[in-house]
């Protein structure tokens, strides 16, 4: 190794702790075998790495190890890779700038040497990088509560995820067609841009080397990483039930959401547990902080909103810039705010001079999310566009029937809601409770309180 090539690789190696280049060293170590032996090539690798990893990605990693240029030679022609490709690999995926990274990236998306690549390429790539990160949390039972069984299909929203993040670079890179993304060449500079605007292709990678390759698993940055993908999942004492989101999704949506939300999501409502009525809807709404709104229509769209404060029944506009709309299937996409005007949550019951139902952007009767309080019928109006989120037509029909609805409460409640919840009128009247109990009905609200041992 010349001097060059020797500077480069420390250089490397100072952006991490002697403990931590150490550890990504003995990974090595333990995915060869043998520490007296400097270098492994593709069957032995992943013979070594077993079902750790999908196969797909294990190769794709193996590439990508091998593009690492240490001797100044071309290193693609050598078909093993070494111990120092390895940790220039790792540390570039895990701490490297948007360009270091395209560099080993770029052979993990494609088979040839090529500056470019197709779009179909890169969708391929981001499917199997999705579905190792997904099998990984599953693997090794960070998924915090959520399962492959409680939620909807994986693999149908793992395509859905690719296809969205996939957008994002073709809008960047100017293509004419994103319904093609086959038809379109990608160039790396367009990669590097890509990187560094969509950071969630980066937490896919770094969780996939992480817990791949057991290496810097007990981080900050790697904690920080599972948490903004993977909230904890708070059901209470209710029953099982799939949800209506998958855990693409799931991981989706809550890195859109406020950092201080991402930690914790808690079931408030559930048509599949609690019935449909307006109601029940409102009761297990109001006074439980900022909230996520998604439902199914009979079309078989599934879609909702971000609520960013607590709800109160009152017939006013509410909320903050930090709500929007989102879309789940048949696309993925978030829909924030426009200025254009702050109709960002409503909701109201039990009044006769104004709308009963709960909205979220638009107007009166032309609202982007309706739930109306005859519950069970709603409206997604936006010709062509809701003018508080700029979202499009959510539903299958303007006018929609609701299939299924939940509510995810986010985060931790405050302290003032806290108190305000603990005085439930069940709570201060035992007659009221005992009433319920002798007739065989529960109480609504048990179980719905925000405890940490009842994840599931």
């Amino acid at each position: 190794m010349g001097n060059t090539d020797s500077n480069a690789y420390q250089k490397r190696l100072a952006r991490l702790p002697a403990a931590d280049q150490a550890q990504i060293e003995r990974s090595f170590d333990s995915v060869i075998g043998n520490p007296s032996k400097k270098c492994v090539g593709l069957t032995a690798f992943q013979d070594s790495i077993g079902d750790s990893l999908p196969t797909s990605i294990s190769q794709r990693i193996f590439h990508g190890i091998q593009s690492v240029n240490i001797t100044g030679k071309s290193s693609l022609s050598n078909p093993e890779v070494t111990r120092e490709q390895f940790v220039v690999f790792v540390i570039d995926l895990l701490r490297g700038t948007a360009e270091e990274k395209s560099a080993v990236i770029l052979p993990m998306i494609r088979a040839d040497n090529s500056e470019q690549v197709m779009g179909q390429q890169i969708q391929q790539f981001l499917e199997d990088l999705i579905g190792a990160a997904v099998h990984l949390l599953h693997k090794q039972n960070v998924l915090h509560g959520w399962s492959l069984e409680n939620t909807s299909d994986c693999n149908a929203g793992i395509h859905t995820l690719a296809t969205q993040l996939m957008s994002q670079l073709l809008k960047s890179n100017g293509a004419q067609s994103q319904d093609a993304p086959e038809l379109s060449s990608i160039s790396r500079a367009a990669i590097e841009d890509w990187l560094y605007k969509v950071p969630m292709i980066s937490t896919f990678l770094r969780v996939v080397i992480t817990l791949g390759f057991s290496v810097l698993q007990q981080s900050v940055e790697q904690q920080r990483d599972v948490s903004s993908l993977v909230p904890r999942c708070r059901r209470g004492k209710t029953p099982p039930f799939t949800s209506l989101l998958d855990l693409p999704a799931i991981m989706y949506l809550n890195s859109h959401l406020p950092s201080e939300m991402q930690h914790k999501w808690r079931l408030l409502f559930s048509t599949q547990v609690h019935g449909e009525s307006f109601s029940q809807l409102c009761g297990h709404l109001v006074d439980q902080g900022p909230s996520l709104l998604v439902l199914r229509e009979s079309g078989g769209f599934i879609f909702g909103g971000f609520a960013s404060q607590n709800w109160e029944v009152k017939p006013q506009f509410q909320g903050d810039s930090r709500c929007f709309l989102f879309s789940v299937s048949p696309r993925l996409d978030v829909f924030t705010y426009t200025g254009y005007n702050d109709h960002y949550m409503y909701l109201n019951h039990s009044q006769q001079t104004m709308p009963n139902g709960l909205g979220m952007g638009g107007q009166h009767d032309y609202f982007g999310l309706w739930i109306d309080s005859n519950f069970g019928k709603g409206h997604s109006k936006a010709k062509p566009r809701c003018t508080t989120y700029n979202s499009p037509q959510l539903s299958a029909t303007e006018e929609f029937s609701i299939d299924s609805m939940e509510v995810w409460g986010l985060g931790d409640l405050s302290e003032e809601l806290q108190v305000k919840n603990k005085k439930s009128i069940l709570d201060v009247d035992p007659e009221a409770q005992a009433l319920l109990e002798m007739t065989g009905r529960t109480r609504q609200s048990e179980g719905l309180r925000d405890q940490d041992d009842d994840e599931t």
